[in-house]
């Protein structure tokens, strides 16, 4: 533990957020993974599962979670498969 009390207030501030980009990485999987599914199982809602983890990727960018090249990456692939499945 710190001793310097600006040391430890990063100690606290840092467990403060990494619960939250923690919250915002669990519901980006869980999106991406939903996409996943519904494009392997080729499910009628395909298009809107996509749709959904890619807002989610652009919510990362702008909350500083994710690097816009990443999720361009992400974004990229995700419509790739969905461009592969409806084609």
């Amino acid at each position: 533990m710190p001793n310097i009390k600006s040391a430890k207030k990063r100690v606290l501030i840092s467990e403060v957020n990494y619960m939250h980009n923690k919250n915002y990485n669990s519901a980006l999987k869980t999106a991406i993974k939903k996409a996943d599914v519904a494009l392997e199982t080729n499910a009628t809602d395909k298009s809107e599962c996509v749709k959904v983890a890619v807002k989610k990727i652009d919510q990362c960018v702008t909350k500083g979670i994710l690097h816009k090249n990443t999720a361009a990456r992400k974004k990229s692939a995700l419509t790739l498969r969905l461009n592969k499945t409806t084609a």
